[in-house]
C-alpha cells in the first residue's frame, strides 16, 4: 500500500498550509521538551459528536463517489474521510501495471470531484468547527490528498529527552520533535489492536457516562 500527501490545504485543496510536518515546522525542539502543554486537559472527541461527523457526512457524499461506507475518522481538530474506488477493469496481468491503474483512477476521482469536495468540505467545516481532509484507497493503493499538521506540546524528563537525543544523533530523526513525532507513528504501527481496544473501551464509557442522572 502506498501513502502521499498531495493537496496543501483541508478545506479548498488550494491555499497552503497542510503538507508541512507538525515536527519540524510547527512545533520546536523546545516545544516537545520545555513547554507547558496546551492541550493536557482537553478532552477527546466524544462518542456521540462522531458519529453525528459519520452519518452527516455518510448522508451529504454522492452515492457514486465510493464502493462501500467510507471509513471516517475524527478528533479535536480534524475530520479524515477516505473512500475506496472501484478497481480499473482490466486492471492489467503485472502488479505494476495494476499500480499504474490505481494510480490513473486515484488522479482522475482527484480531479473531478475537487469542486465537489471542496463544497461539502466547507459546509462541514463550518457545521463541525474541524478541518477536512480526503482519501481514497484503490486496488490496494491509498493516497492521501490532504493532511492537516497540529503542534502537540509536552514536558519531558531527562531520560525522555535522551530518548529523542539518541534518535537524532543516529540519524532516524531529524530533530527532537521529529523524533518524537517517529515515536508515536512507531507505536501507533504496533500497538493497533490495543488501541483499538482502548477506543472502543472509551467509547463505551462515554456512552455510559451519557446516560446517567440528569442526562436526559
Amino acid at each position: 500500500m502506498s501513502t502521499s500527501q498531495g493537496e496543501p490545504t483541508p478545506a479548498d485543496d488550494t491555499n497552503a498550509s497542510g503538507d508541512t510536518t507538525a515536527s519540524d515546522t510547527t512545533a520546536s525542539d523546545t516545544t516537545a521538551s520545555d513547554t507547558t502543554a496546551s492541550d493536557d486537559t482537553a478532552q477527546s472527541t466524544p462518542a456521540s459528536t462522531a458519529d453525528t461527523v459519520r452519518a452527516w457526512f455518510i448522508g451529504r457524499l454522492p452515492g457514486d463517489w465510493f464502493t462501500e461506507v467510507p471509513a471516517i475518522q475524527v478528533d479535536r481538530e480534524e475530520i479524515t474521510v477516505i473512500g475506496t474506488l472501484a478497481a480499473p477493469d482490466p486492471a492489467g496481468t503485472s502488479d505494476a501495471e495494476r499500480a499504474a491503474a490505481a494510480e490513473g483512477r486515484i488522479r482522475r476521482f482527484r480531479e473531478e470531484s475537487r469542486s465537489r469536495r471542496i463544497e461539502i468540505a466547507r459546509e462541514a467545516e463550518h457545521k463541525f468547527r474541524r478541518k477536512i481532509s480526503w482519501g481514497v484507497t484503490c486496488a490496494g493503493t491509498e493516497e492521501l490528498f490532504t493532511t492537516l499538521s497540529v503542534p502537540v506540546m509536552t514536558r519531558l524528563r531527562q531520560p525522555e529527552r535522551q530518548v529523542l537525543d539518541t534518535l537524532v544523533k543516529a540519524g532516524v530523526a531529524r530533530s527532537r520533535s521529529d523524533a518524537l513525532a517517529w515515536c508515536v507513528r512507531l507505536t501507533g504501527e504496533n500497538a493497533d489492536a490495543w488501541l483499538a481496544r482502548l477506543r472502543s473501551a472509551l467509547k463505551h464509557v462515554e456512552e455510559v457516562r451519557d446516560q446517567g442522572p440528569g442526562r436526559a
